[in-house]
């Protein structure tokens, strides 16, 4: 008799648990490398979001629940994430069989050469984000004076980093990795440092147990347990007291 009751009334509510708990899911990212994945599951799940990861074709899909995608996006942002993907010399000069202008070869040059500073700036523990532009020696033209070398740093970091120490250090790397900015004055290289917005996960967490949980799951929870001990009730009230139920007979009188 107990486990048709559990059969009856404990199904219907173990699979209304489940739709319950299975929102509508979203696509967050698609055709990430597996490194940016990672990082991206790991911070998301550091503010307790649920996440899957996917293998395609393409690469690592991200997919989250419908309502985690505003939190999503803005705890991605302040980490910095998914990473910029760069290009390095090698892929930039790589043979296509195509031959480039004087003007194309140089912009080319420039442009990878400023995303191997910027890949190399990246591995500073701390930075979020950075940006590198550079200006190469150039004559304008014919008779007029060659314009010198220069570059601008961007770096947007956490509040681990501390700019004072790591700026020396940083204007050594750039200095010495791009060509005529070496011994050259400190107006000829600008670094400029920006702090990264910190994110700030303003939902509270609501502790059961060992468990924590936001307001509105513990709102379900509280939701299920109710609904299950009602369900648990109504059943024991059928089989106690359902119609043609035989009542126990009466002991004989003594002495009859």
């Amino acid at each position: 008799m107990i486990t048709v009751l559990v059969r009856k009334f404990l199904a219907p509510l173990a699979l209304l648990a489940l739709l319950a708990g299975c929102g509508d899911n979203s696509v967050l990212f698609s055709g990430l490398a597996e490194n940016d994945a990672n990082d991206i599951i790991a911070a998301l799940n550091q503010h307790h979001i649920a996440v899957q990861k996917q293998i395609e074709k393409t690469g690592v899909a991200i997919t989250i629940d419908a309502n985690d995608i505003e939190r999503s996006v803005q705890i991605l942002n302040s980490a910095g994430l998914p990473r910029k993907a760069r290009t390095n010399l090698g892929e930039v000069f790589q043979k296509s069989g195509v031959i480039s202008s004087p003007m194309e070869e140089r912009a080319r040059y420039i442009y990878a050469l400023s995303q191997e500073v910027e890949s190399t700036l990246a591995q500073i523990d701390g930075v979020v984000v950075a940006r590198v532009h550079v200006v190469l020696p150039e004559r304008i033209a014919p008779g007029e004076p060659v314009q010198p070398a220069s570059a601008s740093v961007f770096i947007k970091y956490h509040d681990t980093l501390d700019p004072d120490s790591i700026e020396p250090r940083i204007r050594r790397l750039v200095a010495t990795s791009i060509p005529g900015l070496s011994g050259k004055s400190d107006k000829d290289l600008a670094i400029v440092f920006v702090p990264a917005q910190t994110y700030e996960d303003r939902i509270e967490q609501v502790r059961l147990g060992p468990f924590q949980l936001t307001p509105g799951q513990y709102s379900l929870v509280k939701w299920l347990a109710g609904a299950m001990v009602a369900l648990l009730l109504t059943g024991l009230g059928i089989v106690l007291f359902r119609p043609g139920r035989k009542k126990p007979a009466k002991p004989a009188a003594a002495g009859k």
